[in-house]
């Protein structure tokens, strides 16, 4: 078994920029042009959206994108063959970059647990986000993705405790994902500075008791947030800006051409 994607790149000396893309988003047919256009703009990893009918963890924007995800026909069988494809250069310039899935347990579950991680080596996924599957509670689920070589990516909150974040940290395969804030995606407001100092201190405690890179996500929109979060960890996630740039757009051209355009605003 070859040497997963994201524990390669992770083994750079570079700061790392994610893009959270929502899979036939906003059209039918966009999700490889904009996976080429992310690659092509700068994405080091790009992190799929599974949608589902009820994401807890997600705002307005992210929940409006998974419905109309669904509405256009993407679950999970259909997103596996979107990342086949993409691996393939099916439709698109074959995709490189690291691909890591974000979504809930129930459609896992409801695939069947080794069937999905199976089907999803196989497709091309390097990892996995569970925003729903508790660390304490996850042993026999991240020993069953080690198996398949996935890699398994952990959340750490503002209040998160430092025993915890060391669990975490010793849990997550390459890396943890620290939330900005305690809110859902897309809702943070980082430009108060109350809140900034309060970032600040929160990311250096996860420094403080971590031993793996950590990126920061949930309500990163602009280049100086971006470069702000590289100061303080190994990365910076952006999603919901992302779907807000490309939500207008009514062809699969259009999107691609629209992530690109705001993706190398940030890079």
């Amino acid at each position: 078994m070859s040497q997963n994607r994201i524990t390669t790149l992770l083994q750079q000396d570079k700061k790392l920029l994610l893009a959270y893309y929502m899979p036939e988003f906003p059209v039918i047919g966009a999700t490889l042009p904009v996976l080429e256009a992310l690659e092509e703009s700068g994405a080091d990893i790009i992190e799929l959206g599974m949608p589902y009918s009820d994401p807890i963890g997600d705002g307005p924007v992210i929940q409006d994108a998974a419905h109309t995800a669904i509405r256009n026909g993407v679950n999970l069988r259909t997103l596996l063959e979107l990342v086949r494809r993409a691996r393939q250069g099916e439709g698109c310039r074959k995709i490189t970059a690291p691909i890591l899935l974000m979504g809930y347990c129930n459609p896992i579950f409801s695939y069947g647990g080794d069937c999905f991680l199976y089907d999803a080596l196989e497709a091309g996924v390097d990892g996995l986000l569970i925003p729903d599957l508790p660390p304490e509670e996850a042993e026999d689920f991240l020993e069953r993705a080690k198996g398949f070589g996935l890699s398994m990516t952990f959340l750490v909150s503002p209040v998160t405790p430092p025993d915890r974040i060391e669990l975490i940290d010793s849990l997550s395969t390459d890396f943890s994902y620290c939330l900005a804030v305690n809110a859902t995606t897309g809702t943070a407001k980082l430009s108060d500075a109350s809140t900034g100092a309060a970032i600040d201190d929160y990311l250096k405690r996860v420094r403080q008791h971590t031993k793996k890179k950590f990126v920061v996500g949930f309500g990163i929109r602009e280049r100086a947030q971006v470069e702000r979060m590289w100061s303080l960890a190994d990365g910076a996630v952006v999603g919901t800006a992302l779907l807000q740039h490309i939500a207008t757009a009514s062809t699969p051209e259009e999107s691609a051409r629209l992530a690109a355009e705001f993706w190398k605003t940030l890079r």
